[in-house]
């Protein structure tokens, strides 16, 4: 494994959201918010389903503020391949490109702006991870998934009418991906004291200060409005504290890798942040994190644990993904790269009361 430099002072350009609006009716405002920046011409993508249930609404406010749709597809690919084959057949014209729905149209949009150097506005139909408002897209390239740079989003809008709408599978997925933040950030406080990565306080201190914002101030009630505000605040921070670091680091550890371990060889993998949450307190516990207790209580009040042991995984495959998940990324020191991890791993999936009930 490579050491970094990490103590060498380095400078560049932090990008921030311009655009953030966050509450209830807000899709009907967005040709509002693309007019008040000069926005007047788009592409417009969807998500599967999304045009039927949400175009009527986001439509109306386009026509009334004059915002001209020059492209419009519905997004079934994350293909790098057709991801660049659309974005240089759209129209001269189009000032923003504009995503609407989940992970994978917001992925494709997001990519498709990154090409053309155009404004993304992501307006995400869930909160079931914080890759609304990241800074990288995951794609297929070759039929391999791959998390390729983009550019984090010019403007983010989130219509909480529609996000308390949602399946509470999206919800509990979004808790995952939010308890993720503790053993990824154990993961890159250890890689550093290693002599493998820089590291980044202020982007260390947005990641957990964006768990104390939806864990610490609000209920463990999904169905509240207040705590889906929060969810959708806290995602978005994680998103920014990614662009502050200039990596992924402060949401992305130890149990992302064995998640896109299990994408690879799960015959069903569950959605990316029931499959994170369940591997972040497995990776708590191999890492003997001081905030382990903190993550058993909070994935046991939000029913989080419940619901993933509704579904549990199959324990042949999450070994297996244990197993290959230090290989995903080339000199990313996680605790899965130490020698005994595997087998602390099995003999934890034996004993633990709560990892019998996730992993059969």
């Amino acid at each position: 494994m490579k050491k970094s430099s990490p103590y060498v002072m380095t400078s560049r350009q932090i990008n921030i959201p311009y655009l953030l609006k966050i509450g209830e009716g807000k899709i009907a405002k967005i040709g509002k918010y693309l007019f008040d920046k000069d926005m007047t011409g788009i592409a417009l993508f969807w998500g599967e389903g999304m045009e039927k249930m949400l175009g009527a609404r986001l439509k109306r406010g386009l026509d009334e503020h004059g915002i001209e749709i020059l492209s419009e597809d519905t997004v079934s690919s994350i293909a790098v391949e057709d991801i660049t084959a659309t974005a240089f057949s759209l129209p001269a014209g189009v000032k923003a490109v504009v995503g609407v729905g989940g992970g994978k149209v917001l992925d494709f949009a997001k990519y498709t702006s990154y090409l053309l150097r155009l404004p993304y506005i992501s307006v995400p139909t869930s909160m079931s991870n914080d890759g609304f408002c990241s800074p990288t897209s995951s794609l297929t390239a070759g039929g391999a998934r791959k998390t390729v740079k983009s550019a984090i989003p010019y403007g983010v809008v989130i219509d909480l009418d529609v996000i308390a709408g949602c399946p509470k599978s999206f919800l509990y997925s979004g808790v995952g991906d939010m308890i993720a933040k503790v053993s990824a950030l154990w993961d890159w406080k250890a890689a550093f004291n290693r002599g493998y990565e820089r590291f980044n306080d202020f982007a260390s201190m947005m990641s957990y200060n964006s768990l104390d914002l939806l864990f610490l101030r609000h209920s463990s009630d999904l169905t509240s409005p207040r705590f889906q505000r929060s969810l959708a605040t806290s995602l978005l921070y994680s998103g920014i504290a990614m662009e502050i670091a200039g990596t992924s680091r402060p949401a992305s550890g130890s149990e992302h890798l064995i998640s896109h371990a299990l994408d690879e060889l799960a015959q069903k993998p569950k959605m990316h942040g029931l499959q994170v949450g369940t591997a972040a307190y497995l990776c708590a516990m191999l890492q003997e994190n001081p905030e382990t207790g903190g993550v058993r209580d909070i994935l046991a009040a939000t029913g989080f644990f419940d619901f993933v042991a509704a579904d549990p995984f199959d324990k042949t495959e999450f070994i297996k993904a244990i197993e290959l998940a230090p290989t995903i990324k080339d000199d990313y020191y996680t605790i899965l790269s130490e020698p005994e991890s595997l087998s602390r791993a099995v003999r934890l999936l034996e004993e633990d009361e709560i990892l019998r009930r996730l992993v059969k």
